[in-house]
């Protein structure tokens, strides 16, 4: 590639250039950082330890958890490390590892929210085929599909993006490599805008099946007539419909709104809720409105935070 030649390494965005303010960044990280590992490793643990978990719904869970995990790690050590250590830059290598990691996780994170609302919708609208639609070999499939497309969005951008000249300086307005940030160094960037509004399409088609099957799922809870069986129902879509709102919401602000040539701190929150908040959240979602995993967690720990309501 000929900006091999050019560029080297890139200058990251700082939080501050005060001392005390970077050690506050630093801490304020450090604490999202391990509430987020330890959050997502518990769930994981709980589902692996408890027998009764060990169904398709927690089998992609554990997957979520560890796209999560892979998320928050990608961007947080290095942003971390930079203020430690009271300096921007990242290398050309580091920055290429970024970008093909971040993309990966989050595109596979999508694809299996959208298997995820399938599985909810065989569950609850379709249950006498649960077993037979949704085998272990079935889960497997999809699971490891959701991992290679998101492997291939990946590729193709990072190759796309890093293909292009940086003509206009090393200088990148975010905490990471984000692509848009990187297209406003480049000289033309046309072919990965066509790139990036193809993979928006193709996530907004998973959004639109979430959508149709969740109309499904309300459909058919509405027609139960126990309260206790709509609220167990409900109770098992919420989170999903939640994690999915955040992550989808600041990711489409993030790469869909026009690229200026300032940087906002919009722009600089928006990267922290969708690289930094779901991967912590989504633990706190997941296990404070299901009472398995709560139960599971207990069995665990033995804290009382997961106590019955």
């Amino acid at each position: 590639m000929s900006n091999q030649t050019t560029v080297t390494k890139f200058l990251l965005l700082g939080f501050s250039d005060v001392r005390e303010l970077q050690i506050l960044h630093v801490v304020v990280f450090l604490v999202l950082y391990l509430s987020a590992l330890m959050g997502n490793l518990l769930i994981v643990t709980a589902i692996v330890l408890d027998l009764h978990l060990h169904t398709p719904m927690y089998f992609f869970l554990i997957n979520l958890s560890i796209l999560d995990i892979g998320t928050i790690s990608v961007t947080v050590p290095k942003s971390m490390a930079n203020s430690l250590m009271n300096t921007r830059s990242i290398s050309y290598a580091g920055c290429v590892a970024q970008v093909f990691s971040l993309i990966f996780f989050a595109e596979a994170d999508i694809f299996l929210l959208t298997v995820m609302a399938y599985d909810r919708y065989v569950a609850i609208c379709q249950p006498l085929h649960y077993e037979r639609v949704m085998n272990r070999g079935a889960c497997v499939q999809m699971a490891a599909g959701a991992w290679a497309s998101g492997a291939l969005c990946a590729a193709l951008h990072t190759g796309n993006t890093f293909a292009l000249s940086f003509c206009r300086g090393s200088k990148v307005d975010q905490f990471f490599c984000e692509v848009p940030q990187l297209l406003k160094i480049t000289c033309s960037y046309s072919s990965e805008t066509r790139l990036i509004l193809f993979s928006v399409s193709l996530l907004l088609s998973c959004f639109v099946l979430i959508i149709v099957s969740y109309v499904q799922i309300i459909s058919t809870v509405l027609r139960i007539p126990s309260k206790q069986g709509r609220h167990k129902a409900f109770s098992t879509c919420l989170p999903h419909l939640i994690v999915l709102s955040l992550l989808v919401c600041t990711g489409f602000f993030a790469y869909l709104k026009p690229v200026s040539s300032t940087m906002s701190r919009l722009d600089l929150v928006m990267a922290v809720f969708y690289s930094v908040l779901p991967p912590m959240m989504n633990p706190i979602i997941y296990s404070m409105r299901n009472e398995e995993i709560k139960a599971s967690l207990r069995k665990l720990t033995g804290w009382t935070l997961f106590t019955k309501d």
